[in-house]
């Protein structure tokens, strides 16, 4: 009860400036329905550039298990790099899709309200069947988003006990006790590349009906 009572007056506060910040974009002719546009606009490029990413460290890895001599020591940091910029990517796809999360919610909020300002009950029955369409759009968007988002999770396990183990054991009986390591990234990479072109395919989808 105690953790409650201090968390809720900084969601309250954070609710302040999303409401706030929706007021001002309106003002300027930017409604929350271009926001909510230009936000799942923004996820599709940090999924494909995440997918990116993590072809680049699945690259790295085969070029790792392959090494016959020269700098171990250089190869680990490139290692770690890659990993690293991983890290970021996924970090980075999760805060675009909580960004979709936090205008959606704000928006079929808004267009449930003003379903009660109607005064015409044909229009008002065709507007809460295109909220109830564009719902159900959206909640498998962001499911399949989300599982999208989970399928980095194992990826970045292995990539960062590959990387730690190589740190730890800087010589070639390590690059041999990862050799079988890679089979298993490489199929959670190619599952995980499978599930963003999921997610990118149907935000397309849920872009254009939005856009109509």
């Amino acid at each position: 009860m105690r953790y409650v009572l201090l968390i809720l007056p900084l969601l309250l506060s954070v609710t302040a400036c999303q409401s706030a910040y929706y007021s001002a974009m309106e003002k300027v002719g930017v409604h929350k329905r271009d926001i909510l546009v230009d936000r799942v606009e923004e996820a599709q490029q940090s999924q494909q550039q995440a997918q990116q990413q993590f072809k680049s460290a699945l690259e790295q890895f085969s070029s790792l298990i392959k090494f016959d001599g020269g700098d171990l020591q250089r190869m680990y940091e490139t290692t770690d790099s890659e990993y690293q910029a991983c890290s970021a990517a996924a970090e980075d796809v999760s805060k675009r899709i909580n960004s979709i999360e936090t205008v959606a919610e704000a928006l079929f909020d808004e267009w449930q309200d003003e379903l009660e300002q109607y005064s015409n009950a044909k229009l008002k029955q065709d507007s809460a069947r295109k909220l109830a369409n564009t719902r159900k759009q959206y909640t498998s968007l962001l499911k399949t988003m989300r599982r999208a988002e989970q399928s980095m999770q194992p990826v970045l396990a292995s990539l960062k006990d590959n990387t730690l183990y190589l740190k730890h054991n800087l010589n070639a009986k390590a690059i041999g006790a990862l050799q079988g390591e890679f089979n298993s990234v490489q199929k959670d990479i190619n599952r995980l590349i499978a599930d963003m072109n999921s997610a990118i395919a149907q935000s397309e989808q849920f872009v254009a009906t939005l856009k109509q």
